[in-house]
């Protein structure tokens, strides 16, 4: 099970000792939101604060596009040090492009798939991909409540990916704390975007070993 803290719940004026916080506190991965204020209505960084974290920490860093032109994006963000680039089903026509830059880029590959849509619409895809997030709120602003009829998703991605033999990672994002992570886990779930439920506490590090023994309990298998 990994745990990716998410930047964007962190405190803005210390970006750099926050991402600290959160590799000190044993998380796999740093989740950072991209938001151009107009595929979601608000706006958060560029790549020059990755660029700037990146020497801080080691932690894997994972950088979601919520853009309506990501491509314009993808080569500033893999030269920041993005290591895992998400971008959104939602773009139709441009997704098959996208992934093959993301992927000559070297970098890993993520689609992410918003509520009102259907998980059906990123079948075709998951034999290109390493990750597929299933948004649990609609994106734009963190803090917002869990969705939970995002679950038949996550069951649906996970049935997917035993039945296909592919070895794709089923990311979740949004109101994730450690009751519903357990929640997501038992779907199928086993990487966990969290803000304000980690962010927010003064032992982060104990947050993250409450979330992973938690998700970890719940998958009954270890977790992968």
């Amino acid at each position: 099970m990994i745990i990716a803290p998410s930047l964007l719940a962190s405190n803005y004026t210390r970006f750099g000792a926050e991402a600290v916080r959160a590799s000190r506190a044993k998380a796999e991965w740093l989740h950072l939101d991209i938001m151009d204020g107009h595929f979601v209505p608000n706006i958060s960084f560029g790549p020059e604060v990755v660029r700037q974290i990146r020497p801080l920490v080691r932690n894997v860093f994972d950088v979601h596009l919520m853009c309506s032109n990501p491509e314009i994006l993808l080569e500033p963000f893999a030269n920041a040090g993005a290591d895992w680039i998400t971008i959104h089903a939602e773009l139709g026509s441009k997704v098959e492009g996208l992934i093959w830059k993301i992927r000559s880029l070297g970098k890993k590959v993520g689609l992410a798939v918003n509520p009102p849509t259907p998980i059906q619409v990123a079948e075709k895809f998951l034999p290109k991909i390493d990750l597929l997030l299933v948004m649990t709120v609609n994106p734009g602003f963190g803090g917002q409540p869990f969705i939970s009829e995002m679950l038949p998703k996550i069951q649906q991605a996970a049935n997917w990916r035993r039945t296909t033999g592919l070895s794709y990672r089923i990311e979740v994002d949004g109101g994730i704390n450690i009751d519903t992570a357990r929640e997501c886990a038992r779907a199928g779930a086993d990487t966990f975007v969290a803000g304000t439920a980690l962010f927010s506490k003064r032992q982060m590090g104990a947050a993250v070993t409450s979330m992973r023994k938690a998700t970890k309990a719940a998958a009954g298998k270890g977790g992968r």
